[in-house]
């Protein structure tokens, strides 16, 4: 049962389309939290999806049916936008972290609602170096390897 939320990096969602390596885990914890993300989430998805479908790892029809369901199981997740302070956020995050743009936005946003909301959440990743970024930061990390 679903009873509190997570902030879920896009490298956790795409796991719930594809399988690849904490599938399985990615898939438990998804069904375990309310999704919390950045607006920039599904748009990182499509082109990770369209990368593996220019590669040939993705059939066009399997493409088209992830498409369905991402766009089907965005109405359930709560996203946060990428606002001026979500951006001024993603600054001091780069400048304390040396991450690139995206990872940084992801890590921006959870801070930013955390100010916001005082309510603390995890960020779920399988992304290694935004998961140390992210406990460097101060974060409740929960690694999805």
């Amino acid at each position: 049962m679903v009873t509190s939320w997570a902030y879920f990096d896009t490298s956790v969602l795409v796991k719930r389309y594809v399988r690849e390596e904490g599938t399985s885990e990615a898939r438990r914890l998804l069904k375990h939290y309310c999704i919390l993300t950045s607006a920039i989430a599904p748009t990182e998805a499509i082109s990770a999806f369209s990368r593996r479908r220019t590669l040939g790892e993705l059939t066009a029809p399997h493409f088209a049916e992830i498409l369905r369901k991402l766009k089907s199981d965005r109405a359930y997740w709560e996203l946060v936008e990428v606002s001026p302070l979500v951006l001024q956020e993603a600054d001091e995050v780069i400048l304390k972290t040396d991450l690139r743009t995206l990872d940084a936005l992801h890590l921006a946003s959870i801070l930013t609602f955390q100010a916001v909301s005082g309510i603390q959440l995890p960020i779920i990743t399988g992304d290694i170096k935004q998961r140390q970024s992210a406990e460097q930061l101060g974060l409740n990390t929960i690694w999805v390897g």
